[in-house]
Parts: structure tokens; C-alpha cells; sequence
């Protein structure tokens, strides 16, 4: 049942050979086990997680089930959850129950599954690392002494821990492609605008975005035909027809020896520069190779600009950031500081001790490169580099179908490593932010171990709305081996 995909529980559930409620308390049982080392749940309430369970029961009992109907699925702590507490991993939304569903909770909901709890991350998602939330890091389940990459960090855990079948997280700089890399998961950033940000708690709006995270490209596929869609909630929401993205992964018989046969991949040269593992090099490299052997052909690319994505990232982000955490004041809802004098005291005060030193940090500086004197030499250009970034995609995309190449450009790291140097941290989403400036669709998936027996991950980067082709893609290369079946050792 652990390596099960979605398709196979759903099948069980649909035989009657399994309850939901079984399979819930199961993966309950799981957490129970495994959490109090691994940090990755904030919150679990089985009582209302087993009340689901018995409800999709008896939806599978009068034939109205569909396929995630009764799949018990963790939630990243960033998404709003009707009678959840939701505290985005900090101190300031601590005892915050949402009133209401994020888009994404509701689809799931009107689908069946089941919500196992609400997982651990980055504070307000900043971070990749998972170490800066206020209820402590999450640990990476495959070596405990080292971090589950962020800011989906908890989200990561809990699937390859195998307490939960799959889960949803958030993508603003690579926060479910890096963790998926360093947890030996599957994750997927889709196309900006394809899945409603509505209740999913802002960090950077013309950036985040919610996406799931599994065993494998199949259950990506599946969860993602539930979590897209359009919302009139989301100004950004894209109006346009449903894919069903399990199809894409179909090949027909003729196909069968060489099922990538015609797809061009381009390699970009600046993706295996300096700076990069070598431990991660030779696994992303036989990736490669396999999927060569699929028919794939290797195009050398170049993306001149990328080089450009992390400081350009990291002035656009926390600009946005320090306008959307401006609501947190203690006025309306929230932590608010127990004494202050005046309104402006209590502001300051509330704000001082509700958040954690990454959020300041951001704060700061996305205030500093918006005001007045430093808006034009600071964010203006960002958004003018990342037009060029954008541009280079296209011309990319002129001479191949996907790019690939690693997800990050290490294994996973030890605890308090890095934290001491924020900007060496932030050196690590190298590979991942273009995809986000751009508002392309990304995933990753794991292609081998590396130092210490750790995961590397492959990331696979589409033109817009050219999930499909990635997700078949990738669900060729795991037909074809299994380092994504692989389960960190003593998780059995």
C-alpha cells in the first residue's frame, strides 16, 4: 500500500477491497509514528479527517465516486481550510482558524478526498529550506540531520515518509520543485493563473502557485485535473477549457519501443556550469541518457538571462511580499502584541514579535527597493531582466519541446547549515526561479541518489500550458525505472 498510486487506492476503494476510512486511519496511524521526528504536520485533527473518510465511504457506496474520492491528501499550512487552523508556519496567524475554503481545498472537497492534515513550512513561504517556520524545521526523511527543502517542505516529507499518498504546495521561487528534489518526490508548478490562488495565503501574487506533489507523474496528472480550473475569486485565474492531463500520459502500441520519439530536449548550457555537485551532475546526466533511449533528442540550448533570475527574484518577491504582509497589524485578525501604548506602538510591536527574522528580512528589503529614489534602480530593472528571461524561453522553445536539468544544485543540506548566510541560501534556487519569472509550467522528479545516499531530482520546464507533454514526458522515464518507487530507509 505504501508505494500504491492514486490510481491503484482508487481502485481498491472502488472494489470495496479498502475503505476510505481504513486508508485514512492508516496514513494517520503513519503520522502518529513518524511526525514527532520529522516536524512535517502542524496540524492533525482525526476526528474531522475520518469524518470525510466515512462521508466519501458512502459517496463510493452509491456510485457517485470519482477518482480522488476518499484519498486522504496532506495540505501545505498556506491554504485556507474551512474549520482548519491555517498559520502559513508562523507565530502570527498561530491561532487562526479560516472561516472559509482556498480554491483549491473546495475542488478537493466537491471531489472527495480527504484532508489528513495541514503540514509544516517556510514562514509565509520564504524560505527553501523549510527551517524558518516558528513550529521549527522539517526534517528530510531520508537523513534527519538535514533539511526537506522549502518552502513545501512539510508537504515533501509527509509523501516521502509515506504519511500521506500526495499533497499540495505552493511555488513561488521553486518552494515544490526544490523540496521535491531533496525528498525524492514528484512535484509539479503549473502554468501561472491555471490553478486559483483564492484562499491561498499571498506571498509574491505575480509568482505563487499552488500545485501537488506525489509518488509520481500519474498521480500529479490526476490531481492536478481536480486542483485546475478558473475562479472568478482570482483576477489572475485563466479561463480556459479543462484538460484532462491523464490522457497525455497515453502513448499508443506503435509507440511502445520509443514513446518520446520526436520530443526535442533542450539542455541548457548554463545549467552545468560552476556551482554545480558533481554527485547531482552524473545523475541528472543518465537521466538524460534514459530518456534519450525513449527517443528523446538532446538539443544544446542557451538561456543567457538565467544567471539573472535569482537577484532579479529576489527584488520582485519581497517587494510584493512587503505589500501583501501589510494586513498582518493585529488589528483585524492575528497575533497582537499583549501591551503597547498608542495604535502606531501596537503596529510595531505586533509586527516585531509576530514574525520571524526571514519575513523582517524580506520585509526590508522589499520596502527599501520600493521606495522612493530606489524604485527605478532596483524593481524597475528587475521586471525589465525579467522580460528578458521570459524571452529567452521563447526563443528556447524555438528549438526544442522541454528543457531539462537539475532541480538543485546540491542534495540535501544539513540543519542550521545555511542560515547563518541567507544569501548563499538563496543561491540554491538558481535552477528554479526563471520558471516563475516567466510564469512557465515546471516539475521535478527524482533520477538518483547522490552523496550520503541522498536524492537528486531532474526538473522538466514546459512552453505555457504544456503540462501534458511534461507530464507524459515523465511518466515514460518512470515506466522505465523506479527511483521514484525508492523509500527512505526505517519508513517501511
Amino acid at each position: 500500500m505504501l508505494n500504491a498510486s492514486l490510481k491503484q487506492l482508487s481502485a481498491l476503494l472502488a472494489q470495496k477491497k479498502l475503505s476510505s476510512v481504513e486508508l485514512t486511519q492508516f496514513h494517520l496511524d503513519r503520522v502518529a509514528r513518524f511526525n514527532p521526528e520529522l516536524n512535517a504536520f502542524l496540524t492533525v485533527d482525526a476526528e474531522r479527517s475520518l469524518a470525510q473518510a466515512r462521508a466519501a465511504d458512502a459517496l463510493i457506496a452509491a456510485g457517485k465516486a470519482q477518482p480522488l474520492t476518499g484519498i486522504p491528501l496532506a495540505h501545505k499550512d498556506i491554504f485556507c481550510a474551512k474549520g482548519w487552523r491555517t498559520t502559513c508556519g508562523s507565530k502570527m496567524l498561530a491561532n487562526f482558524v479560516s472561516p472559509y475554503d482556498a480554491h483549491v481545498v473546495e475542488q478537493l472537497n466537491a471531489a472527495g478526498a480527504v484532508i489528513l492534515g495541514k503540514t509544516n513550512m517556510d514562514e509565509f513561504a520564504m524560505g527553501s529550506s523549510s527551517e524558518t517556520g516558528f513550529w521549527g524545521p522539517v526534517k528530510n526523511p531520508w537523513d534527519p540531520a538535514r533539511v526537506a527543502g522549502g518552502s513545501s517542505g512539510g508537504s515533501a516529507a509527509a509523501v516521502a515518509a509515506r504519511m500521506a499518498p500526495a499533497a499540495i504546495g505552493t511555488d513561488t521561487g521553486g518552494s515544490i520543485r526544490q523540496p521535491a528534489a531533496l525528498t525524492g518526490i514528484s512535484g509539479l508548478k503549473p502554468t501561472y493563473g491555471v490553478v486559483s490562488r483564492y484562499g491561498m495565503i499571498a506571498y509574491a501574487s505575480s509568482l505563487d502557485q499552488g500545485g501537488p506533489m506525489a509518488k509520481s507523474a500519474e498521480d500529479l496528472a490526476l490531481m492536478l485535473n481536480v486542483m485546475a480550473g478558473f475562479d472568478a475569486r482570482d483576477s489572475t485565474s485563466l479561463e480556459r477549457p479543462a484538460e484532462d492531463y491523464t490522457r497525455a500520459l497515453e502513448v499508443s502500441a506503435t509507440d511502445s519501443d520509443k514513446p518520446l520519439a520526436g520530443l526535442r530536449i533542450g539542455v541548457p548550457k548554463e545549467y552545468f556550469g560552476d556551482g554545480l555537485a558533481v554527485d547531482v551532475a552524473v545523475a541528472v546526466e543518465a537521466a538524460l541518457a534514459q530518456f534519450e533511449k525513449l527517443g528523446a533528442k538532446r538539443v544544446a540550448i542557451s538561456l543567457p538571462n538565467s544567471g539573472l533570475s535569482v537577484p532579479a527574484y529576489y527584488v520582485i518577491a519581497p517587494a510584493e511580499a512587503s505589500s501583501n504582509l501589510s494586513r498582518f497589524d493585529g488589528v483585524r485578525y492575528g497575533y497582537r502584541a499583549p501591551e503597547y501604548g498608542d495604535l502606531a506602538d501596537m503596529y510595531r510591536k505586533t509586527r516585531a514579535q509576530g514574525f520571524g527574522a526571514e519575513v523582517k528580512r524580506r520585509i526590508l528589503i522589499g520596502t527599501y527597493v520600493l521606495s522612493h529614489g530606489y524604485y527605478d534602480a532596483y524593481y524597475l530593472k528587475a521586471q525589465k531582466i525579467r522580460r528578458l528571461i521570459a524571452r529567452d524561453f521563447t526563443q528556447a522553445y524555438k528549438q526544442c519541446d522541454l528543457i531539462m536539468g537539475p532541480t538543485s544544485p546540491s542534495v540535501a543540506f544539513g540543519l542550521d547549515s545555511m542560515l547563518s548566510d541567507p544569501v548563499q541560501m538563496y543561491l540554491l534556487d538558481i535552477y528554479t526561479t526563471a520558471a516563475n519569472l516567466a510564469g512557465l509550467p515546471a516539475m521535478s522528479i527524482p533520477c538518483g541518489f547522490g552523496e550520503g545516499g541522498l536524492p537528486v531530482g531532474l526538473q522538466l520546464v514546459g512552453d505555457y500550458f504544456a503540462e501534458g507533454k511534461m507530464l507524459r514526458a515523465a511518466h515514460q522515464y518512470q515506466l522505465a525505472t523506479d527511483w521514484h518507487l525508492r523509500q527512505p530507509a526505517g519508513t517501511e
